[in-house]
């Protein structure tokens, strides 16, 4: 006779999802284009992204998250958006939605609950201080599809 897996044994194997938006966010000075990357708290260096609260649109997620995370007011480029999925624990698989945003300014300031410190990089800069190689691809990308 077959038992019912317990409510613990069920948890175990239970896949918890998580979804996180942002943006590649870049301003123009003298000609060149910089992008701003943020040292996390936790030690990492990312592009500015967060979780979506619950009625939140992808696009309203990331205008919020960077507001918060930056006091950026920034302008969305149309025709860009990348995933990136990967699980970053065992139980959970995680889906991050990057769009492309313009900054009218660099005048921003980190949250220091989770932004440790805020840098506007030239673009080959910005791909070197990256910690990870799926955050430097969607870089790369953007900027491709500002050269046009």
């Amino acid at each position: 006779m077959k038992r019912d897996n317990t409510v613990a044994e069920r948890k175990q194997f239970a896949m918890q999802y998580e979804k996180s938006c942002g943006a590649v966010i870049y301003t123009v000075q003298n000609g060149t284009r910089f992008y701003l990357v943020e040292q996390m708290q936790k030690g990492h260096v990312s592009l500015c992204k967060g979780h979506v609260e619950k009625d939140e649109t992808e696009l309203q997620t990331a205008e919020r998250e960077i507001r918060e995370e930056t006091g950026l007011d920034v302008e969305f480029v149309e025709g860009f958006r990348k995933t990136i999925a990967y699980s970053p624990r065992m139980d959970c698989m995680k889906t991050v939605v990057l769009f492309l945003a313009h900054a009218e300014h660099t005048d921003a300031r980190a949250q220091e609950e989770e932004v440790r410190a805020i840098q506007w990089l030239p673009f080959e800069d910005a791909v070197e201080a990256l910690t990870f190689d799926s955050t430097r691809e969607i870089l790369r990308q953007a900027d491709a599809f500002l050269d046009g």
